[in-house]
């Protein structure tokens, strides 16, 4: 009997929303890292919020600027530590199972965060 194949989605950093399947293995996100990635996110968001107040307030617009970058380094940051959670389990899978696609889904990720 067939195995059916189940897609799943991500969404990109410009809000493009990309559905796929990897073939007939099953691939699923639990990696080692998905704690410690939720709780950088939890801050960034945080500190977005904080950010939203000082505009509110009015504060100067370099202190704005250099919260804005830290908040973009940390973002960057959280960015590679998925990148690398995703080649060391997604990217193996995929070779072990000789799923292309998830090659090139992933040069097309990579071009798209580095942007």
């Amino acid at each position: 009997m067939a195995e059916e194949q189940k897609t799943h989605m991500h969404v990109l950093e410009d809000g493009t929303v990309v559905e796929h399947s990897h073939g007939e293995h099953v691939h699923h996100h639990s990696h080692a890292h998905t704690k410690a990635v939720l709780n950088r996110m939890s801050r960034a968001i945080g500190h977005m919020e904080s950010i939203k107040r000082m505009i509110e307030d009015g504060r100067d617009c370099a202190e704005v600027l250099i919260q804005l970058s830290a908040v973009k380094s940390a973002i960057n940051n959280t960015g590679k530590i998925i990148l690398q959670d995703h080649i060391e389990h997604c990217i193996v899978d995929a070779v072990e199972h000789g799923d292309k696609e998830a090659i090139k889904e992933l040069e097309v990720a990579i071009d798209r965060f580095v942007k």
